[in-house]
């Protein structure tokens, strides 16, 4: 199948965040909520960056707000399993140290790229996994909440029309938020999170929480997150391989370019990308209908679908 590769590059700055909403098609009427969605949390991210926060901060900042936005298939307003419930995958990663963290089939928490983090200062181990991420999750403090106020009705709607062979509803299709940042110190971060897939199968992950698939960052190249089908982006590295094309000296524009084509010629796979380069220049790729996003920075702003 013939795919279209869209892809788009901006200046960035010496302080830069850019977000994504979900590579998929969400329906025309609903793109400027989406698109005003990455804004507000590319917004909180170079707030983190202009009060002198960390990268990290900052990417851990923008996550959260996609998380609490029900708009997107993370946190509140997760895409369901087939058994209706709400499994949860997020990941974090700073390009100094490269310590990551990660938790994947989490149940019961609103906030996994928070917990993500506690897992990656933690230190101990980068992936935790279902009962044992909620146990971990637990001993760091973080408060269970009911799943029903993670459900949203066009979750619950998304999931009916899957399991009628409908697909999931236009209006609702974005997938995996994530984010990535520089910072003046020159630290490069990325964060994911994701409900992961309408319908999927109890206990299946994605690429979201996969260090390399979903998420990378290296100070010495670039920083990625993905977005789109996620067995592809494991099977070809793709966040990884992505940050290795700047390594090689490519611009995050170019790497995300070549990267979603890769998926969509070796796969016949669709999906979305976004990068931010050693320069700082950040570039972003998709081969669906649509991909919110934003950047923002002391350069100023921008965002799109």
């Amino acid at each position: 199948m013939k795919h279209v590769i869209h892809h788009l590059g901006g200046r960035g700055g010496e302080r830069t965040v850019l977000v994504h909403g979900g590579a998929g098609n969400v329906a025309p009427e609903r793109r400027p909520l989406h698109a005003a969605g990455c804004l507000r949390a590319a917004r909180e991210g170079a707030r983190v960056l202009a009060a002198g926060g960390s990268a990290l901060d900052a990417v851990e900042r923008a996550v959260r707000v996609l998380e609490d936005d029900p708009l997107f298939n993370a946190g509140t307003g997760a895409c369901l399993n087939e058994e209706g419930h709400v499994e949860l995958d997020a990941s974090i990663m700073e390009g100094r140290g490269l310590r990551a963290g990660a938790v994947c089939a989490l149940a019961g928490f609103a906030e996994p790229i928070a917990i993500a983090r506690a897992a990656l200062e933690d230190g101990r181990h980068v992936l935790y996994a279902a009962h044992g991420a909620a146990r971990f999750a637990l001993q760091k403090g973080f408060s269970p909440v009911d799943e029903a106020a993670l459900i949203t009705e066009a979750a619950r709607e998304a999931l009916a029309a899957a399991q009628r062979g409908q697909g999931a509803a236009g209006s609702w299709a974005g997938s995996t938020v994530g984010a990535v940042a520089r910072d003046a110190s020159g630290l490069s971060a990325a964060a994911t999170s994701t409900g992961g897939t309408v319908n999927k199968r109890v206990g299946r992950v994605g690429d979201s929480p996969i260090i390399g698939a979903g998420t990378y960052a290296d100070d010495e190249a670039g920083a990625v997150s993905t977005t789109g089908y996620g067995e592809g982006m494991i099977r070809l590295a793709v966040a990884h391989s992505a940050v290795e094309r700047m390594r090689a000296g490519a611009e995050a524009t170019e790497a995300a370019r070549a990267l979603i084509a890769h998926l969509a010629e070796r796969l016949d796979v669709t999906g979305g990308l976004i990068a931010i380069d050693r320069g700082g220049r950040f570039g972003l790729s998709r081969s669906t209908a649509t991909m919110s996003w934003a950047a923002a920075g002391d350069w100023g702003e921008e965002s799109g679908v």
